[in-house]
């Protein structure tokens, strides 16, 4: 494969100037107490997670109070089970508060909570003060709580009546950003007291406080980063004191440690040409860096991909709150080409506008429950597309580490308050090794764990219970073809799940990838890679393995699961509603697919349109090509956007799902709260439903 010029090595080009290797932090350089959080996880009746990171080892005080006597005050000991506690370098802590609660939680109820926290040196084993100095939110993060409340807080509500999802959040993308439409409508549930009142949607159209918001996938993209962000990256990477991490595998290209890759001319804009440069490794720059052309699909620029764990979590980081922003000091690198400056200064200003919005973004956080999965960008485009992927990414060291490091970063940031009680203390030993120690032989033993870990899957014990798919590290391999797609559930989780779901009336089904897809543009990736090329247009679709599609339609079909499915999807970065019956000789379930897509992102606008009226045409209700392209007896009705086009569909826009249900779990309304403030509800279209 040959690299277009602008990315060729420059051996003799200066040293960037963003170079922050120093295992110490700068004398004198004072970060805020709180980096990011508080993140509000998993609740349940009697049980309420919070995450969060802090610059300093801190002992935590929690007063909840439900509006039912006085409030309940919580001390947990660090390293207790109610205190999870993390370290990664000097100054970077992770903590993980998971509060079992004696008396369970009122349900549609404004529950406040005040968060105070005190330097761990001043407070002993015991919980005892020993002049400890306790600062309360409003010390840390004054912009945390919304208008005319106390305190930051929640509403619990089990019964789901109002749900939030989205996937696809990149930091550059010029059109907004989808999570501050979550804190306008908290903040709107707010003011029109719907916080204290019961969940069903008032006459101004509100909804009631949601029950969650699942992000479904590509919170952070690890593969996508503007060269302004990779600069933040690495400035924070030396305020926090975070390890130099040893590479294995990339000393060919003279980069043996995090320090030599930070320093290297190629760290910016040009790392594809870091990776091992002999015959039989050239696949992992197509493979990892994504060097292959997408004509169908938006081509993801790789050119940054990071790296280091130290990387990673910085950047997990920088899109989630202010505080780890201010007084860093980013610069452009002195060797960047005139056309790399140029794409600087634009990235530049797009970050700005990012940084703009992350106090909303962190204050929705904090106020609603959030689920959270993987999906590629997490860690790397296309990731475990196929057998062949694997076993090229997989078997050289210096790939394994990047795709392990994306993997422990989001183990840590995301996975963790999924489910906390999926990471046992051998678990979470293996995490805290790896942080302290990055490049040794605990860093590789924790990537060995997590490559085997099959815990990443989930269920919330909602009504009807939210159940979380993990589509990227069980699939079902080809035995016969390794360039096929793999199917994205192998057969014992697509099993373990028909054990889930057995006897539950209806289900929340969380599926990164929709399992109900647009026919057109899965055509075109059949016919991609038909030729051998899944990778030139992401060929990750559910119905693109034999197996994994029968399987999944077959649970759809089976007597004893929910004869109700919502299906909440994202990754294809357009929204869309379909509603699915499957019919028999008995009567199927009834499916919603719902897909959202991109909180931040969006498909190209051309293309899409071309795609949607095209796929309008082709497979209108009458086409021929519905019979020739049948998947199972099932009757599809698509939804059309209020305020479509003619022979539109796909609605195209930064924004965040919100799907009202009732209390069968059978969806009334479906709407899009789009980031320049409109509201977009899809709406049942009899005349363009087809038979599948």
């Amino acid at each position: 494969m040959t690299l277009p010029q602008k990315h060729a090595p420059a051996a003799t080009a200066p040293s960037p100037s963003v170079t922050v290797t120093a295992t110490t932090p700068p004398a004198g350089d004072e970060l805020p107490l709180v980096l990011a959080g508080p993140i509000l996880r998993r609740v349940e009746s009697q049980r309420l997670v919070l995450w969060l990171a802090t610059s300093r080892a801190v002992q935590v005080q929690i007063e909840v109070d439900t509006g039912e006597g006085a409030p309940c005050q919580f001390r947990p000991i660090p390293g207790s089970p109610a205190y999870r506690l993390l370290k990664a370098g000097a100054r970077l802590h992770y903590m993980l508060i998971d509060l079992a609660l004696e008396t369970p939680l009122p349900a549609g109820r404004w529950i406040g909570y005040d968060l105070a926290l005190a330097p761990a040196d001043g407070i002993d084993r015991t919980g005892t003060e020993a002049g400890a100095n306790w600062q309360h939110w409003r010390d840390w993060a004054p912009e945390l709580c919304y208008p005319d409340r106390a305190t930051p807080g929640f509403v619990f509500a089990p019964r789901v009546a109002s749900l939030l999802h989205g996937s696809c959040r990149k930091p550059h993308h010029d059109g907004g950003d989808g999570l501050t439409r979550v804190d306008r409508l908290l903040g709107e549930l707010i003011a029109t007291n719907a916080a204290d009142a019961d969940p069903a949607p008032g006459e101004d159209g509100l909804p009631g406080w949601p029950s969650a918001l699942v992000l479904t996938g590509d919170q952070i993209y690890a593969d996508d980063v503007a060269g302004p962000m990779l600069g933040a990256i690495h400035a924070l990477i030396g305020r926090l004191g975070l390890p130099v991490e040893a590479l294995r595998g990339a000393e060919e290209a003279g980069v043996h440690d995090a320090a030599a890759l930070y320093a290297h001319p190629a760290s910016y804009y040009r790392r594809e040409t870091l990776l091992p440069q002999h015959k039989r490794n050239y696949a992992l720059i197509e493979v990892l860096f994504g060097g292959v052309e997408k004509p169908v699909f938006t081509s993801a620029s790789a050119h940054n991909h990071l790296i280091t764990l130290a990387e990673v979590l910085a950047m997990y980081l920088l899109v989630w709150s202010p505080a780890p922003w201010a007084g860093l000091r980013i610069a452009p690198p002195s060797n960047l080409s005139a056309e790399d400056a140029a794409l600087w200064a634009k990235e530049s200003a797009l970050i700005d506008t990012f940084r703009t919005d992350l106090a909303a973004v962190r204050r929705a956080l904090a106020h609603v429950p959030v689920a959270m999965i993987f999906d590629d960008h997490d860690v790397t485009d296309d990731w475990n597309l196929s057998r062949e992927w694997e076993e090229i990414a997989y078997e050289h060291p210096f790939s394994r580490r990047v795709i392990g490091n994306a993997l422990l970063a989001y183990a840590v940031n995301q996975g963790w308050g999924n489910d906390p009680d999926a990471f046992d203390d051998a678990s979470l030993a293996h995490l805290s090794k790896a942080l302290q120690a990055p490049g040794g032989d605990a860093h590789e033993d924790c990537i060995r764990h997590l490559l085997k870990f099959e815990s990443w899957h989930y269920a919330w014990p909602s009504t009807p219970p939210l159940m979380v798919l993990d589509s990227r590290t069980r699939r079902w391999r080809s035995e016969h073809a390794a360039r096929q797609p793999s199917g994205l559930m192998d057969w014992e989780s697509l099993t373990d799940l028909q054990h889930g779901l057995r006897d539950l009336p209806a289900v929340l089904l969380v599926s990164p990838a929709p399992i109900f897809g647009v026919k057109l543009i899965e055509a075109i990736q059949r016919v991609f890679t038909w030729f051998g090329h899944p990778l030139m247009v992401d060929a990750e679709n559910w119905m693109a393995h034999p197996g994994a599609a029968q399987a999944i339609l077959n649970i759809f079909r089976h007597r004893k699961t929910p004869q109700t499915f919502v299906v909440l999807s994202g990754d294809v970065h357009y929204s869309f509603v379909y509603d699915v019956e499957l019919r028999g000789r008995e009567h199927g379930p009834d499916i919603w697919q719902i897909c959202s897509s991109g909180v931040r992102n969006e498909f190209p606008p051309r293309l899409l349109a071309v795609l949607d009226r095209l796929n309008r045409w082709l497979y209108s209700p009458r086409s021929p090509l519905n019979w020739l392209t049948r998947r199972r007896h099932m009757r599809v009705i698509p939804r059309k956007y209020e305020g479509a086009a003619r022979g539109r569909r796909l609605l195209n826009g930064a924004g965040i799902g919100l799907v009202e249900v009732d209390a069968e779990g059978v969806p009334w309304r479906i709407r899009e709260l789009l980031a320049d403030g409109r509201t977009i509800a899809f709406v049942r279209d009899e005349d363009a439903a087809r038979w599948d």
